[in-house]
């Protein structure tokens, strides 16, 4: 609406009830006056927030390997890191040959 202008003015030229044109009216205006409020609401920016992780838990170490091989008259005690388990295997597979 227009300042100054008349509800019942309007609703005669366009043959509407004045009554039912000022209910209209008022029910536009709330409706406007909510979306306006919403309009200036502020709401704060998300802020990216990092995960809290802990220190990492060690690995345990894994134990020693120890082999002891009897081959007729001779004897070989052998120890080996749990971690190279696969070069022992190897190393053992070669010797016994």
């Amino acid at each position: 609406m227009h300042p100054g202008v008349s509800i019942a003015a309007v609703a005669l030229h366009h043959r509407v009830n004045a009554n039912l044109l000022r209910r209209w009216v008022a029910e536009h205006q709330a409706v406007d006056t909510a979306g306006e409020a919403r309009a200036l609401m502020t709401v704060p920016q998300a802020q990216f927030i990092p995960p809290q992780i802990g220190e990492p838990t060690p690995t345990p170490a894994m134990p020693d390997i120890q082999i002891e091989v009897r081959r007729g008259a001779a004897t070989i005690s052998i120890r080996w890191p749990g971690s190279a388990a696969a070069e022992r295997g190897e190393w053992l597979q070669g010797w016994l040959r």
